[in-house]
């Protein structure tokens, strides 16, 4: 290993072009080396001064402290002022990214301004030595080549001096970095890295980028069309797919999901210009699911994000009984959490306005037991605060964590601690209105709480429901619910105290249709028999009569003979023949009794039995108008078809409807088949 400062000096101009590519192996952690060479991506050519100076403000606050005596490098306690403080998520996103790789490769960074002389031998600030850190990371990661400064940028003095300082100790600076891949014997410096990072970072190059559709101002079906037009196509999955496409989420119809090279192209669109399509992770539009099951009309939702923890006192410190949150029926819970389920922490950072400090557990690939009692304690004092509102129903809450301590046991514990003194219903576990598209979901999902394990197509999360059991003196009749709606203008033309049609119709059947007692069956068989027999030989007889008289001559003859062969007593019915064939020679008018009720609806929905019967053509159950019924002839003989059914005025009350299931009798007269057809 070379250790003097004579071995430091390259004459050889080749030498050092050699070095610079032997030290430049993968240093990068944000872009995968082979995501450059896959998808032809151009080298980079450096940032602004503005974002080195943000990002320099974020690794001060996140670094990593060490202990007095294991301090290589001393940082001041003092932020950078910058010219202007931009507010573009951009240029958030390109600062966050860069104190984030700079903070994963603090020890080596350092180690390498140690072992290249920068460090004692320079005089440098100490409030500078972020923003040294943070540009040699970029400054390596370019290949230890300049920066491209564009002629309408503006510059900052100490960024400057900073990038002068580097470009000097070039040399030395690539053969630290080579001896420190040397040293730890591995292909890359990116392998020194601990392998739950370099996990991490290999699901957040290829992990697909989920956006939510921002119903408010554009449907659906209006972003797929803006998408279309643009060349994106709908598939069933991005996956292995380098082409611009996208799908819809299985869980969520309003979440759409793209491939991850395509962020760029997509940012640059009118979609997500005016904001009607965001980038969110998917546990956000779970729970928002979740929420919107649970809600009824004009119910009011309190979103709890206590991602700091100045918020986190503020709504402990919020009383349950606030006369502003009194039609609050949904709570939504998102606590800050670990969040080791997500795979891009700058993402997530950004979009959920998480505390930048979670970007020092994701460098270390996990939280110490210290800090995840820490969490899970304030966890359980907001969820208790949450249970502590009378008038709320329901409780969702939802992490990003794959820690049980910070999902079930924080549930549980608060389930089995809730006030009991207080006088309303408690709460219980309920499992989230969510579709399960799989059985790992399905068993994940056995004990009530809904989780999704990362994987290299989502992140994790965990969601859980609580909802107030049923208060059983408080049943709501459906008079109170009607009556209710009526408070509200939602009945209107409708009068509550008039009965159903149901019940009119139950209340009529059982005047009109009372039930005939078993001892007279019989009897009311014998009389309908005899019946029959007497209309049938009535029909036969005017039959006769009817092929002996000339045309004219029928029509009076029939209506005159009418009122000689009936009986008096014989009921008055409606007709059944269309007015078109009333005149006709060749028709022979049914009648029906006058005191023929219409049938019960549950009548049509007998199954009829076919049967064959000669009939004139005037004798189809038609309904004749009220208007035509004094111009029909008297004569009349009605048949139904679900089977003969006559009534005898003077031995039966009221008419007998068949039952339902009951077959209609086919023992007809056989003068009925066989009587003769003048009309032929």
């Amino acid at each position: 290993m070379l250790n003097s400062a004579s071995e430091l000096e390259f004459s050889n101009e080749n030498n050092t072009e050699d070095i610079s590519q032997f030290a430049s192996l993968a240093l990068s952690g944000d872009e995968a080396s082979s995501e450059k060479s896959s998808t032809g991506a151009p080298e980079k050519t450096g940032y602004p001064d503005s974002v080195y100076v943000m990002a320099a403000n974020v690794f001060q606050g996140i670094r990593i402290e060490k202990s007095p005596e294991k301090v290589l490098i001393k940082y001041g306690n003092e932020p950078l002022r910058s010219l202007s403080e931009s507010k573009d998520e951009s240029f958030q996103r390109l600062s966050y990214e860069l104190a984030f790789s700079a903070l994963k490769y603090q020890d080596i960074l350092e180690t390498i301004l140690i072992d290249s002389f920068i460090f004692p031998s320079t005089t440098i600030p100490d409030h500078l030595s972020s923003l040294i850190i943070v540009m040699l990371y970029d400054f390596q990661d370019r290949k230890f080549q300049a920066r491209f400064l564009s002629d309408n940028e503006e510059s900052i003095a100490e960024v400057q001096e900073v990038e002068n300082l580097l470009i000097s100790f070039k040399t030395k600076l690539a053969a630290a970095l080579a001896r420190c891949r040397i040293k730890h014997d591995a292909l890359s410096i990116y392998h020194i890295l601990p392998e739950t990072v370099r996990n991490q970072e290999l699901r957040a190059s290829t992990l697909p980028l989920y956006a939510w559709i921002n119903t408010c101002k554009i449907s659906p079906e209006e972003v797929y069309h803006s998408l279309k037009k643009k060349g994106y196509h709908k598939v069933q999955s991005v996956l292995h797919i380098n082409d611009k496409v996208f799908a819809v989420d299985q869980h969520c119809y309003d979440v759409l999901i793209f491939p991850s090279h395509l962020k760029s192209d997509l940012l640059n669109t009118d979609l997500f210009k005016d904001y009607k399509l965001i980038f969110q992770d998917k546990s956000r539009s779970l729970a928002v699911h979740s929420v919107k099951a649970l809600l009824n009309m004009d119910d009011d939702i309190l979103m709890v994000n206590t991602d700091i923890e100045i918020l986190h006192e503020t709504f402990i410190n919020i009383e349950s009984k606030d006369h502003r949150l009194q039609k609050v029926k949904v709570i939504l819970l998102l606590p800050r959490c670990s969040g080791l389920g997500v795979s891009n922490p700058v993402e997530f950072i950004l979009s959920e306005h998480e505390d930048a400090g979670l970007l020092k557990d994701f460098s270390q690939g996990g939280t110490s037991e210290d800090k995840l009692h820490i969490l899970a304690q304030q966890q359980y004092e907001q969820l208790t605060h949450a249970m502590k509102f009378t008038k709320a129903q329901a409780v969702v809450y939802c992490t990003c964590s794959v820690y049980p301590e910070e999902n079930e046991a924080v549930v549980k514990k608060a389930l089995e601690f809730q006030g009991h003194g207080i006088k309303v219903q408690p709460y219980r576990l309920s499992p989230p209105v969510l579709p399960l598209c799989s059985l790992k979901e399905i068993h994940l999902s056995t004990d009530k709480f809904f989780r999704v394990e990362p994987s290299e197509i989502t992140n994790g999360c965990f969601l859980s429901v609580l909802t107030r059991e049923r208060d059983p003196s408080e049943t709501v009749s459906v008079k109170d619910v009607l009556a209710r709606a009526a408070a509200k203008g939602l009945l209107e033309g409708i009068e509550l105290g008039k009965s159903s049609k149901r019940e009119k119709k139950k209340k009529r059947s059982k005047i009109s249709f009372p039930k005939a007692s078993t001892t007279d069956s019989n009897g009311i068989q014998i009389k309908i028999a005899e019946f029959l027999n007497r209309e049938t030989n009535a029909n036969a007889n005017q039959s006769e009569t009817l092929t002996k008289r000339s045309l004219p001559q029928k029509n009076t003859t029939q209506v005159g003979s009418s009122s000689q062969v009936r009986k008096p007593n014989k009921p008055a019915t409606n007709p059944l023949v269309p007015t078109f064939m009333k005149n006709t020679s060749s028709s022979r008018p049914y009648e029906r009794p006058t005191n023929f009720i219409r049938p019960r609806p549950e009548d049509k929905m007998v199954v009829l039995k076919p049967v064959e019967i000669v009939l004139p053509p005037v004798m189809l159950p038609f309904s004749s108008p009220q208007g035509i019924r004094s111009q029909m002839p008297t004569q009349h003989f009605y048949c139904r078809w679900v089977g003969p059914k006559t009534v005898v005025p003077g031995y039966l009350s009221t008419p007998s409807i068949p039952r339902r299931g009951e077959k209609p009798k086919e023992n007809l007269p056989s003068s009925l088949l066989r009587r003769p057809r003048p009309w032929l």
